[in-house]
């Protein structure tokens, strides 16, 4: 448990009078007693608490009743713990019994307001997937411990592979986890969607320098198709499309030009598969000016689509 926990956690025990010592903090979170004394030290000296030593109850006791940790009680801060929380959730990581347990100590912890702030915060995404708590933890080992990884991939048409890769970012993306790892089979750095890692365990310590990718490789271009810039799609939003795309961020060298009847994104692009979906979603009310060749992939999926409906 962190520091942070650990001074919460002695705070509430000194609010609630009952006279805390070092053996406390050593019984709950199975410390040293030198690191259960250096947390005292650390919220007398750097936090300022008013603690004093009371012989008869062999206990710490605060000489001021009024005084409060950095950020107690705050919305604000409450409001993070929440949200955080949640979006664990929604990331596909509520199942891990380690947010089980973050959460039930934030609610014990943190401040009293907690657990009922907990209740009143909602965050919804769509298309969220569960990861195997099993291949996650093995893949932030890997992570944290530098080593390589040896994982089963399976491929969105199926295909399955064994690779060797260097893993270097975790990456949520619209509810989905990616992984940029340097694969020793491509010679090259991918982005390896989580959820298709079917078993994954850690390798050898990385012996070589790291191949680290270009901080462009990730967001150079649109979307989660990383990667070099293909073209530069124009886009032409009119109704209610404008209305939603005028105040969205799709990308951090977009640009929005304001039209008679709607307006015009630009915005540069790696890969057709996302952007199709996204130009798709607004229906009629979205038109491709440029590039021709992203133009006609549009019009030939909604000749597809008209198809299907056809009968």
């Amino acid at each position: 448990m962190s520091r942070l926990e650990r001074i919460y956690y002695f705070h509430q025990k000194l609010k609630g009078e009952r006279f805390p010592n070092a053996k406390t903090l050593m019984e709950e979170f199975e410390l040293s007693r030198a690191t259960a004394h250096r947390d005292i030290s650390y919220m007398r000296d750097r936090l300022l608490a008013p603690l004093a030593f009371n012989s008869s109850r062999k206990g710490f006791y605060y000489t001021e009743n009024d005084f409060a940790l950095p950020f107690e009680d705050s919305p604000k801060i409450l409001f993070l713990m929440g949200l955080l929380n949640r979006m664990a959730d929604e990331a596909g990581l509520g199942s891990l019994p380690e947010m089980k347990k973050l959460e039930k100590r934030l609610s014990q912890l943190i401040a009293p307001g907690y657990e009922q702030l907990m209740d009143n915060v909602l965050c919804k995404w769509i298309e969220v997937e569960t990861l195997a708590p099993a291949v996650f933890e093995t893949i932030i080992e890997a992570v944290l411990k530098d080593r390589r990884l040896d994982v089963e991939y399976c491929s969105v048409e199926g295909l399955k592979s064994t690779r060797s890769i260097e893993p270097q970012r975790l990456i949520n993306y619209q509810g989905r986890w990616y992984l940029l790892a340097y694969c020793l089979l491509r010679k090259d750095h991918r982005l390896f969607h989580m959820a298709r890692i079917e078993n994954a365990k850690t390798g050898i310590k990385r012996s070589s320098p790291r191949r680290l990718a270009s901080d462009s490789f990730l967001s150079d271009a649109f979307g989660i198709f990383t990667g070099a810039i293909q073209y530069h799609a124009r886009i032409a939003f009119t109704g209610t499309a404008a209305e939603l795309v005028r105040r969205q961020h799709w990308h951090e060298k977009q640009s929005i030009k304001e039209e008679k009847n709607g307006i015009t994104l630009s915005l540069p692009v790696n890969d057709d598969r996302e952007i199709i979906m996204k130009i798709l979603q607004y229906g009629s009310r979205a038109v491709v000016l440029a590039p021709d060749s992203l133009r006609r992939s549009v019009a030939e999926e909604i000749t597809k689509m008209s198809i299907c409906y056809q009968e």
